[in-house]
C-alpha cells in the first residue's frame, strides 16, 4: 500500500450523523430509519446486515445522495452534502461514490470497455485517458480478453466484474454495494468478492457493502446490522 493510501485509510470518507429517514404514506408516517450514526473511514470494508424490509436501501441510497434524510447529516470526505441542490448533489455523487447493484444493470449495446469509459466521460474525462482508465480496470480484473465483448457475451460473474469496474472507474471515495454477489453462484460469488475486496484494499477507497451472506460479512473489516431503523455492531 502507497504512503499516499495509508494517508487516506485516516480519513473519514463517509459520516451519516443522527440520520433520520420516514415516509408519509396517506394518514400512517413510515419510520425506515431512525437516528442512524456510521462512519466509514477510507480503506475500510464495512458489512452491513439486515432483514429484508428493514432499510438498507435506502440507508445506501442516503449514504450515496440518492435520497436525503428526513433529518441528520450526510458528509463525504469531510463535506457536507446535506444541503446541496440537486445539481450539486448530482455532481457530488458521480466524482465521490461508485455503486454496484445485486443485478449489473450494464448498458446491452456497449462492449464492457464502453460501459466502464461511459461514466467518465460524463464527468468530462477526455475519450482517450476514459478508454485507458477502463482497459486498465477491466484487465485488473482479468477481463482483457473480454473487453469488447457486450454484456449478452459475458457470464454473470464477468458482467458483475465491469459493473464493479465501472463504478470505480472515476476513482471515487466511497463504494456501495447492495448484494453484489447476490445473482451468482457459490462458486463465482466467492470470486467475485475476492476481486471487489482486493480492488478496495488495493485503492484505499471506503466500501460499505450490504450482503445477506454472513460468511463474506465475516471476511470485512467490520460489521453493522440494522434493525427496526436503528444501527447495531453485530
Amino acid at each position: 500500500m502507497s504512503e499516499a493510501v495509508r494517508e487516506a485509510v485516516r480519513e473519514a470518507a463517509v459520516e451519516l450523523s443522527g440520520v433520520v429517514r420516514h415516509y408519509v404514506q396517506g394518514p400512517r408516517k413510515v419510520e425506515v430509519l431512525q437516528g442512524v450514526d456510521l462512519t466509514v473511514s477510507a480503506g475500510e470494508t464495512v458489512a452491513l446486515v439486515a432483514p429484508s424490509g428493514a432499510g438498507k436501501s435506502t440507508l445506501l441510497h442516503i449514504a450515496g445522495l440518492l435520497d436525503t434524510p428526513t433529518s441528520g447529516t450526510v458528509a463525504i470526505g469531510g463535506r457536507d452534502m446535506t444541503g446541496l441542490d440537486d445539481r450539486s448533489r448530482t455532481a457530488a455523487r458521480r466524482a465521490d461514490v461508485g455503486f454496484v447493484y445485486q443485478f449489473h444493470h450494464l448498458l446491452p449495446e456497449f462492449s464492457a470497455l464502453e460501459n466502464v469509459t461511459l461514466p467518465q466521460l460524463l464527468a468530462g474525462v477526455s475519450s482517450r485517458d476514459a478508454a485507458a482508465r477502463a482497459s486498465e480496470l477491466l484487465e485488473k480484473v482479468g477481463l482483457a480478453d473480454r473487453m469488447r465483448h457486450r454484456p449478452a457475451e459475458l457470464s454473470g460473474g464477468e458482467q458483475q466484474r465491469v459493473a464493479v469496474c465501472r463504478a470505480l472507474a472515476n476513482a471515487p471515495r466511497l463504494l456501495l454495494a447492495d448484494e453484489p454477489t447476490g445473482n451468482l453462484d457459490p462458486d463465482t460469488s466467492e470470486r467475485v468478492f475476492d476481486m471487489l475486496i482486493g480492488l478496495v484494499r488495493d485503492t484505499g477507497l471506503a466500501a460499505l457493502i450490504a450482503t445477506h451472506n454472513h460468511d463474506l460479512a465475516a471476511r470485512m473489516d467490520r460489521v453493522v446490522r440494522l434493525d427496526h431503523g436503528r444501527l447495531h455492531a453485530a
